[in-house]
């Protein structure tokens, strides 16, 4: 039955952290999601990211990182997400081991655990997406939070809106130019980096995130096409 159920992940056997799991009936393949820096896994956009994955036959599991845990607005050093990431990742495969895995998150969340993937793989991670990756604080454009991606050695898919004030379109692009066929961009055209558009405009924010969720599905697939494919041509 799909349901959404509350579970407990511990990080180095000792502090715990919330997480949220969510199974379809039939799923094809796992994401592991993390939160922006401003709002836990509960925030309407995790919870309508993981219910329309869950409608395309993909498991989520959603988790806080600790701070958030603790009602804390300050987000966690580098070394503390990162280990959140991992247990997150580790719970996950443990719970689901046969379907492919894939991880990323929100803004913060996604650039979180893209520097988990570039400092040491994430055991079993197919690919990252990202929703809206942070590339720069607004106002102040720069690439240097992209710096890590060239690390990466997983397949990258970049979900970004066109009106996104953390993401200038003119320094996005040639970063992923730079990291060539891992990674891939869909661009949400009026959309800004909440995945919201403009009242007068002809989509709705509802519209915008399932172009988004069905770009994610059809992406997954072709990562998982592409695994099987290697694997079976190095038997």
């Amino acid at each position: 039955m799909d349901t959404t159920e509350r579970i407990t992940i511990t990080i180095d056997g000792n502090d715990r952290v919330s997480g949220l799991q969510r199974v379809p009936d039939v799923a094809h393949a796992c994401c592991v999601l993390a939160h922006g820096a401003g709002a836990g896994m509960s925030h309407p956009f995790m919870a309508a990211v993981s219910d329309g994955l869950a409608k395309r036959g993909i498991a989520t599991l959603r988790f806080q990182f600790p701070y958030m845990e603790r009602g804390s607005k300050r987000p966690d050093t580098p070394m503390i997400a990162d280990a959140t990431i991992r247990a997150a990742v580790a719970e996950a495969a443990r719970r689901w081991p046969r379907l492919p895995l894939f991880a990323g998150g929100k803004s913060f969340g996604g650039r979180m655990t893209s520097q988990a993937q570039a400092l040491d793989p994430l055991p079993g991670v197919c690919g990252l997406v990202f929703f809206g990756f942070p590339l720069h604080p607004a106002g102040k454009p720069s690439d240097s939070r992209a710096a890590h991606l060239s690390r990466v050695r997983v397949p990258m898919l970049f979900v970004q809106g066109t009106r996104d004030k953390l993401a200038a379109p003119e320094l996005l692009l040639p970063v992923i130019d730079r990291l060539g066929p891992r990674a891939s961009l869909h661009k949400l055209d009026g959309a800004d980096h909440s995945f919201h558009v403009l009242a007068r405009g002809v989509r709705t924010n509802a519209e915008v995130l399932c172009e988004a969720l069905d770009a994610c599905v059809a992406w997954f697939d072709r990562c998982i096409e592409s695994t099987q494919v290697s694997v079976a041509g190095s038997v």
